[in-house]
């Protein structure tokens, strides 16, 4: 857990400074590899694409997103697709980025990592081995054998 990713966005006005090249490069080190600064009608910002196995997690993705985004008052830009999400963050009252982007992006990967945790203990668990159906269902194969 990163420091940015325990911080919560400042309240952020239209005259505040947007983020130095410098401060841009050390903020982004702080981040999960994948985060991109890109520029997109002159104005900078912080964009990753996510990947799951279907539909239904990248929603489930982009709808935790959208919660936190609430809470914090900060929204992103969000694209959901077939086994994808990609998630831009920029400060559309400065036109540019501002740290809060790089809070939200840290919380953006904290959230990806626990989905990941999830999905990776399920898998876990499918390997250990039948389900209590299944090994009931097996015990009863050899007496209508007979």
């Amino acid at each position: 857990m990163t420091e940015l990713s325990t911080a919560h966005c400042e309240a952020c006005r239209a005259d505040a400074p947007r983020l130095t090249d410098d401060e841009i490069a050390r903020l982004h080190r702080e981040l999960d590899a994948g985060w991109e600064v890109v520029t997109r009608d002159e104005v900078r910002q912080l964009e990753r694409v996510f990947r799951f196995d279907n539909f239904a997690r990248a929603l489930a993705f982009t709808n935790a997103i959208g919660e936190i985004a609430e809470r914090e008052g900060h929204h992103p830009a969000l694209l959901t697709e077939w086994g994808q999400v990609t998630v831009t963050w920029w400060s559309h009252k400065i036109g540019g980025l501002h740290r809060n982007d790089f809070v939200m992006a840290a919380r953006t990967d904290q959230k990806a990592a626990a989905s990941l945790s999830v999905r990776a203990a399920m898998t876990k668990s499918l390997r250990r081995g039948p389900t209590r159906k299944r090994q009931l269902s097996e015990r009863a194969r050899p007496a209508l054998a007979r």
